[in-house]
């Protein structure tokens, strides 16, 4: 009794000094916010008159950097001030900070050349709990780049062709796009990888099941990867192709959503969405299939490694003109 008892003490006193490490932590990010944004405010009124285009003073900063790191340290030298200076110019309204993101998250969402980017990967940031390695890579494979042309014209409405991104980047895997992979490997390494892949995929997505079994009548079948997405409350069955995706991988999946939709779907569940990841998409199918005619089912690319940035912003920019021409 008096061993449980201490291991109840121990155990108290760990949440105590965790929960208060935690408060610590909020509070000192919220002072350092206002005080790096108080001073990017003081510089660009001071340097430029509170205007964003007027000539920047270089001279000044640099003289105002060398007063501050002689007697503050190293964290207000000329590029730190800089960065509180475009801090400040990003994010001009104080109340607007979210305080759950740290300087280092601000640092790189100032650098983005865009008040619609920034929104972006901020809301992204929070809503995902991402960390500054996380937003830092999201940011080099152009998230926001390959969900844009779905974003919903009402900020804050999701829709799964807003949470969905068109290619995949999957260089967290560990697998060599040089080799053959089966879907069984790529599978396994999803699992294996679990919290990444969930953090690529987008948010609001839980794990279900791998190899999920559904028994009809008649038959028995194997669904790849099941998730299921409480932000639009429904499943999300995924079915892995390793070569060029054809017409009987369309049928197949189309076939899975009706099964999954009689067979596993709640009564407060929404319509189920089919998703097939494959490693080469086929436009032609794409566009003379059920997946134009559905809008509960997709078909989007997959890359195990990360390309270079002008590779994947072609890319991009082809899967952009499809979906304009498309949709006039």
């Amino acid at each position: 009794m008096k061993e449980i008892n201490n291991n109840r003490l121990i155990d108290s006193v760990k949440e105590l000094i965790i929960s208060g490490r935690q408060r610590v932590f909020r509070i000192a990010n919220a002072a350092l916010l206002e005080t790096y944004w108080q001073i990017g405010k003081l510089i660009v009124e001071d340097e430029q008159q509170g205007n964003a285009k007027a000539q920047y003073g270089k001279a000044t900063l640099k003289n105002l950097s060398q007063a501050l790191a002689q007697e503050f340290g190293k964290g207000y030298d000329y590029s730190n001030l800089t960065n509180m200076r475009n801090f400040y110019m990003a994010f001009p309204i104080l109340d607007a900070l979210r305080q759950e993101l740290s300087w280092t998250h601000y640092r790189l969402l100032s650098r983005l050349d865009s008040g619609v980017k920034r929104d972006y990967y901020l809301r992204e940031s929070v809503a995902g709990n991402w960390n500054s390695r996380e937003l830092q890579r999201q940011i080099n494979t152009l998230a926001f780049e390959r969900v844009i042309k779905k974003l919903p014209e009402k900020p804050g409405k999701s829709t799964i062709e807003n949470l969905i991104k068109d290619p995949y980047v999957f260089e967290f895997l560990g697998l060599s796009h040089k080799e053959k992979n089966t879907e069984r490997n790529i599978e396994t390494a999803i699992i294996n990888h679990l919290q990444k892949f969930l953090l690529e995929f987008g948010n609001g997505f839980a794990f279900v099941a791998r190899q999920q079994h559904i028994v009809t009548d008649t038959s028995d079948f194997y669904i790849d990867l099941v998730f299921y997405n409480y932000i639009l409350k429904c499943f999300v069955i995924i079915d892995l192709k390793t070569g060029t995706m054809t017409h009987q991988d369309v049928g197949q999946l189309d076939m899975y959503v009706r099964m999954y939709d009689d067979l596993k779907r709640g009564k407060d569940d929404n319509p189920t969405i089919g998703l097939l990841l494959c490693s080469e998409k086929d436009e032609a199918i794409v566009k003379y299939s059920v997946l134009n005619d559905q809008n509960n089912l997709f078909a989007n690319k997959y890359l195990l490694y990360l390309p270079k940035e002008e590779d994947l912003k072609n890319l991009i920019e082809e899967d952009r003109l499809r979906f304009e021409l498309d949709n006039n």
